[in-house]
């Protein structure tokens, strides 16, 4: 078993778009965004918190969640540790940048985040904006984190969202076999191989490649944060991930 060392300050496991803390009915957990991940670094002492960001809004609209919640979370002042999955990982760099936060964020992993951007929200917001549009208005949501993703919009953060000096960047990056795949991958698979190579569904390793090291992981987008792969469990090919994030906390203490 992966030791999980006790960092110094809490870790804020900051979910991507579309996503969630925890969904309950009655007290009881029926879904986990980073299932079993938050367990194992709290089972090592760490004080662990899970904001719940908006779905679909853009990510200075996230950021700015992002920063209320730390404020309220850890209310003395005191730093963190950031370990955002993918859009949650331009989140971060945001608040940390752009919101006057660089002094309570010890570290950032970002895991599988589109830092260049994603070929598939290009294709996305190309050939499905003018139809979804009218639909996300009629829900009164926010389309703006598709728009946030593109490979044009990223490059325009990266010029304007630098990194910030006493920050420690890591990251993550997915990768994936086709075969290994469920089908709700294989059309964005595709279109990012295309583009850019090898990628864990949605987002290449090029663009997921972040700070001073990146470790390349194998699965797919949800894999990542644990979510187990049913076509590598009939192929006898799943294990946990969970117990990977004991090495990027052992990377973080290492510093």
């Amino acid at each position: 078993m992966t030791h999980v060392p006790k960092l110094d300050a809490p870790i804020v496991l900051v979910h991507g778009l579309c996503g969630y803390d925890r969904i309950s009915l009655f007290g009881h957990t029926l879904k986990d965004y980073f299932p079993g991940i938050r367990e194992r670094l709290e089972a090592a002492g760490n004080r662990v918190l899970v904001p719940q960001l908006s779905f679909t809004r853009g990510v200075a609209d996230r950021a700015a969640e992002l920063k209320r919640f730390v404020e309220r979370a850890v209310p003395d002042g005191g730093p963190v540790h950031l370990i955002g999955h993918s859009m949650g990982g331009l989140d971060s760099r945001y608040m940390i940048a752009k919101l006057d936060m660089a002094a309570r964020v010890k570290s950032l992993t970002t895991v599988g985040t589109p830092h260049r951007g994603t070929p598939f929200a290009d294709w996305g917001v190309s050939k499905l904006r003018a139809v979804l549009t009218p639909f996300f208005n009629l829900l009164g949501l926010s389309h703006q984190a598709f728009l946030d993703l593109t490979t044009a919009a990223c490059a325009r953060f990266n010029a304007t969202v630098p990194d910030a000096p006493g920050v420690r960047y890591f990251a993550v990056a997915g990768v994936c076999e086709p075969k290994m795949m469920g089908p709700q991958w294989w059309l964005p698979h595709g279109i990012v191989s295309r583009a850019e190579g090898p990628n864990d569904g949605v987002v290449s390793v090029a663009s997921a490649t972040w700070g001073a090291h990146t470790e390349v992981w194998e699965g797919d987008h949800l894999n990542l944060v644990n979510w187990p792969s049913r076509t590598a469990q009939k192929r006898g090919r799943w294990e946990a991930i969970a117990p990977d994030y004991g090495r990027i906390v052992r990377r973080i203490a290492e510093g």
